[in-house]
């Protein structure tokens, strides 16, 4: 459970993740483990980040939680935010990936950042009061000092979690959350993806490859 050395000069790391790491040890069995629990982060190094996408903490479902925010494993079927997220992307961009994994996104410069980075099996929100908190908002100040970015945020949660973070250089898309209960609700219809790439060519940026 060693931070990415890229990440690693953050104030968290010498403040609040100490504790955090105690109390992890101390409770076996969380999601998405040791391994994985700095999977955005060991993806992209803050001077390569173009896009945040926030989520709330990873999923409870043992099997789906891989580290990236909404992504999961090859060969796991798609949980539902995550099938809406991609038949957005299908009415957005004529296409969807045909695999819910999304380290290729990450690999382009998306963080796929939740706001908790743990959570006990089955019991969604679990570790949310432990101060993950602190580590999303350091690391999306530090990744604005390379350049503007910009901001995917679905639902109440994401826009309270960036709150006072995004500048008049960054661009902010902020939507209803994808998931059953809300994405009639404005995430649908949103083009968030070519939004991006819009957005990302008129700094003479590369595009995402989404798809």
């Amino acid at each position: 459970m060693t931070p990415p050395p890229a990440w690693a000069h953050l104030p968290f790391f010498r403040t609040d993740w100490p504790p955090i790491r105690a109390r992890l040890e101390a409770a076996p069995g969380w999601l998405p483990g040791p391994g994985r629990i700095f999977a955005a982060f060991a993806a992209v190094p803050p001077q390569k980040v173009r896009v945040v996408i926030l989520g709330q903490d990873p999923y409870p479902t043992p099997g789906h939680a891989n580290g990236l925010a909404f992504s999961v494993a090859p060969g796991i079927a798609l949980p539902r935010s995550l099938a809406n997220i991609f038949a957005e992307l299908q009415g957005d961009l004529g296409a969807a990936p045909a695999s819910g994994d999304l380290s290729s996104w990450a690999a382009q410069g998306v963080l796929l950042l939740n706001t908790s980075l743990s959570v006990l099996p089955g019991k969604a929100g679990t570790h949310a009061g432990w101060g993950w908190d602190r580590l999303a908002r350091q690391a999306i100040a530090e990744a604005q000092s390379h350049g503007p970015i910009a901001f995917l945020l679905w639902g109440n949660h994401a826009r309270k979690a960036a709150a006072g973070l995004p500048r008049p250089q960054d661009l902010v898309i902020a939507t209803a959350h994808p998931s059953p209960l809300s994405a009639r609700r404005g995430f649908f219809g949103s083009r968030p993806f070519s939004r991006i790439n819009d957005w990302l060519a008129t700094q003479d940026r590369s595009p995402i490859e989404w798809i």
